[in-house]
């Protein structure tokens, strides 16, 4: 049976009973009260007394707990705003992290960038060289072979070997620059 259901018969059977208590009661309230009019005039001021200071207990007693409610609220309000506090200093901590880590990347992978650039730009300077001491030697050794080939024999008959080759040497070095035959 639902609960509701049965509370709202409950008060129709507790209304349809008051008048015939109400009756009972007036019936023995006379009687008391003619057998002894003094006793239910204190009896009446014991009561109002007792429902006097029923009222104030319960009106201190609402007091005391609407007080407790209200501490309890600011409590966990204060609570509420700890918490709010600690999330917001773990995000602030987990951003400034964040940050920390991608610059920490960026100048790694700027760094890695700047060694490759720089091995490449190494290697460039490295196969440059070695085309330029490929190409003076080519222009040493033509020269060389044009000097053999000319009917000027008697200009080398003089000079020894050494001299020779400090001479083709001086041409090379003259074409290509002095870097390129520099050892």
């Amino acid at each position: 049976m639902n609960p509701n259901h049965a509370s709202r018969i409950a008060i129709v059977a507790l209304i349809s009973l008051l008048p015939v208590c109400a009756l009972s009661a007036e019936t023995g309230h006379d009687q008391a009260a003619s057998e002894n009019p003094a006793a239910s005039g204190e009896d009446l001021a014991a009561i109002g007394e007792r429902i006097r200071q029923t009222g104030e207990k319960m009106r201190e007693d609402i007091k005391n707990a609407r007080a407790r409610l209200e501490a309890k609220k600011a409590i966990q309000e204060a609570e509420r705003k700890r918490e709010a506090e600690r999330a917001h200093q773990q995000a602030m901590k987990d951003a400034a992290e964040q940050a920390s880590i991608k610059q920490r990347q960026a100048r790694e992978a700027q760094l890695q960038a700047s060694q490759r650039a720089e091995r490449e730009r190494q290697a460039a300077l490295a196969a440059q060289r070695v085309r330029d001491e490929k190409a003076a030697r080519e222009r040493a050794a033509k020269a060389l072979m044009e000097v053999r080939k000319s009917s000027d024999v008697k200009a080398f008959a003089d000079e020894g070997k050494r001299e020779r080759a400090a001479r083709a040497l001086l041409e090379a070095r003259k074409s290509a620059g002095p870097k390129a035959m520099a050892d």
